[in-house]
């Protein structure tokens, strides 16, 4: 769930581990700016609990549902100015739906995330390579 990865095939890889600590109503919180590597991460993991299709990133659409043995909602926080505009597209239903939420750009409406939601931080690091590292508070 944590640490480097130096291609695409190693974030999927880190994303496909932080998948065994997934649970029925589990909130996964990304952080990190553009080209940090979590919708790759977000590939790993949905492919790990046996999504079908493609993931790709929600940045237009805002939210992505995957059916898989755990759904996934996959959203993403980028594209929107206010807590009200995410509640709005649903929010509460998915935190109520029975999945595991994965949410890009998590830090734009921290008060909306539970306080049990597992916190990522992604960066870029100096010699192009990608971490994963855990988000304290």
């Amino acid at each position: 769930m944590f640490g480097k990865a130096n291609s695409p095939a190693g974030m999927e890889q880190l994303g496909r581990a932080a998948a065994g600590g997934a649970a029925a109503g589990k909130v996964f919180a990304l952080t990190g700016g553009l080209g940090a590597g979590k919708t790759h991460w977000t590939k790993g993991f949905a492919a790990a609990l046996e999504a079908g299709g493609e993931v790709t990133s929600p940045t237009f659409s805002l939210v992505h549902e995957y059916p898989a043995r755990l759904p996934i909602f996959h959203f993403d926080f980028y594209r929107l100015d206010s807590e009200d505009e995410l509640i709005a597209l649903g929010w509460d239903e998915y935190l109520e739906a029975g999945g595991v939420i994965v949410a890009e750009w998590a830090d734009k409406f921290p008060d909306l995330i539970p306080p049990d939601a597992v916190w990522l931080a992604f960066s870029v690091d100096p010699d192009g390579g990608r971490t994963v590292a855990p988000v304290n508070g």
